[in-house]
């Protein structure tokens, strides 16, 4: 069982995972999405990239622009991201409402590409990334490494498929996100929530 110093009571008295309490927009990021499943293909993608982003910096920046980051990447609709040309390229580099980092924008469309041809073999990126899931018996207390077996693979399988910016630990934070791993604290009163 948790600790009482693993977990942040919130204004409702619901204890849930520490780090909810770090900032104020973190309490209603991790109440209502923070590892719950999500099956659908879009949002993904969304976070697949945006975790790409996060990558030496803090959630907290991303978090703040996420909305700049929608309007900049059409939306994540990797159909249209993966249209998007060296003019696009420019105009993201010119954007101060997201992270101006080339290497970041040119994966992101890099990745739309590799979306399309994943949804193509393998049905749904859906279908693919919950192949990947952790299964609920790990016996690994949560919130306690930063890499998997699982996000471990995935990270390979996705970087032989022509991906970027999906290293392992990359992977496994957007495994936890979008609910392939439950790593809610077990005191959490969202926990059972992230279990589908």
């Amino acid at each position: 069982m948790a600790q009482d110093t693993d977990l942040f009571v919130g204004p409702d008295g619901k204890p849930r995972c520490k780090w909810s309490g770090a900032a104020p927009e973190f309490l209603d990021y991790h109440d209502k999405e923070w590892g719950r499943p999500v099956f659908d293909d879009i949002r993904l993608f969304e976070k697949i990239c945006l975790e790409g982003f996060q990558s030496g910096l803090s959630w907290r920046t991303i978090l703040a622009k996420r909305d700049n980051f929608r309007a900049a990447f059409a939306g994540f609709d990797f159909d249209k991201v993966a249209a998007f040309g060296e003019a696009d390229v420019a105009l993201l580099l010119d954007d101060k409402g997201i992270v101006r980092h080339r290497g970041k924008i040119e994966a992101v469309i890099n990745n739309a590409k590799r979306a399309r041809e994943l949804v193509k073999s393998e049905g749904s990126l859906s279908d693919f990334f919950w192949r990947f899931r952790e299964p609920a018996d790990s016996g690994v207390p949560p919130q306690s490494r930063s890499t998997s077996p699982e996000s471990i693979a995935l990270s390979k399988e996705l970087k032989r498929r022509g991906w970027k910016f999906v290293g392992p630990t990359t992977i496994y934070a957007f495994m936890q996100a979008m609910g392939l791993i439950n790593d809610h604290s077990l005191g959490c009163a969202f926990r059972g929530d992230a279990d589908g």
